[in-house]
C-alpha cells in the first residue's frame, strides 16, 4: 500500500520500532520522522502525509499541544496518539483535542497497523479506540 507516515516521537528506537512494526504490514509505505513538535510541523508543510504517528511526551511542546495545532491547520489528517500512559490517563483527553485514535506502545505491535488499516478503509477521521471499546473517562 501507497503512503506517506510521518512517526513523531523523541527516542530514535521507539521511531525504529513502529517504522518497522509498520513496514511489515503496509510495504510501499514510505516513512519520514521527527523528534519534537517543530519537526512534525515541518515535515507536514513540507510534503504530504497519510498517517501521523504522534508521541504524547516529546521535548519543547508535547504532543497534546502539537495535536490542537495540526488538528486546526491539517483537520482532514488522521492522527494517533502514542504513549506509554495508560489509555485511562490520556485516551479521552487526546481524542477531545482531534486524535483519531490511542494506542499504548505496550500494545503497538498488536493494534497499530490494525488501526491505521481501519483509518485507510474507512477514511475515518475519528475512530475512537481502535480496539472497539470506548475508552474510560
Amino acid at each position: 500500500m501507497n503512503m506517506n507516515i510521518l512517526i513523531a516521537d523523541d527516542h530514535a528506537n521507539v521511531r525504529r520500532g513502529l517504522r518497522e512494526i509498520l513496514a511489515d504490514a503496509f510495504s510501499g509505505a514510505h516513512f519520514s520522522e521527527a523528534s519534537n513538535g517543530d519537526e512534525v510541523l515541518t515535515q507536514l508543510l513540507g510534503s504530504q502525509h497519510d498517517i501521523l504517528l504522534l508521541d504524547i511526551n516529546m521535548p519543547g511542546r508535547s504532543g497534546l499541544e502539537v495535536l490542537k495545532d495540526v488538528s486546526h491547520i491539517y483537520p482532514q489528517l488522521p492522527v494517533i496518539m502514542v504513549s506509554v500512559q495508560p489509555e485511562s490517563q490520556y485516551a479521552s483527553r487526546c481524542l477531545r483535542a482531534g486524535a483519531t485514535a490511542y494506542i499504548n506502545k505496550n500494545s503497538a505491535s498488536d493494534e497499530l497497523a490494525p488501526a491505521i488499516a481501519k483509518i485507510l478503509i474507512s477514511g475515518a477521521r475519528s475512530v475512537q479506540n481502535p480496539s472497539g471499546s470506548l475508552p474510560k473517562n
